[in-house]
């Protein structure tokens, strides 16, 4: 379960990439485009970081990148950087298991990178504060 879209030499559809998240594709549906319309991002499709990441969905904001969105199999992963003060301000109104996934994120300089998997309505809600935070910079 959760396996990327891995092969490089075929680039899916949005809408393939939509479909392979399973029950989660009106999920992955709606972060997509609300990110297009209230954080104003473009979207491009992209194979980022080598062949275990698999095909994204890549929202920059001019030409920063805001984060990438990762179809899997029943699911998908939002990898997002923040600093650790904007972790700080979010920290209180996420759910356990987003604190602790929060508490284990990958360090950079002063804050990190967090693979968010979403898998229901509650991670949705998490990764969408996450979101409004990095796009309100």
């Amino acid at each position: 379960m959760y396996e990327r879209m891995l092969d490089k030499q075929n680039r899916p559809t949005y809408d393939e990439m939509a479909a392979y998240c399973g029950n989660c594709m009106e999920l992955f549906m709606r972060i997509n485009e609300w990110l297009s319309k209230v954080c104003e991002t473009t979207q491009e499709l992209s194979f980022p970081y080598g062949n275990k990441y698999g095909w994204a969905v890549a929202h920059r904001k001019k030409k920063k990148l805001v984060c990438n969105v990762f179809a899997e199999n029943g699911a998908f992963t939002v990898m997002i950087r923040l600093s650790n003060e904007q972790f700080q301000k979010l920290y209180d109104q996420m759910e356990k298991e987003t604190q602790e996934r929060i508490d284990n994120k990958y360090p950079c300089g002063d804050g990190g990178w967090l693979h968010y998997r979403v898998t229901n309505e509650a991670n949705f809600c998490d990764i969408q504060k996450m979101l409004e935070m990095k796009c309100s910079v």
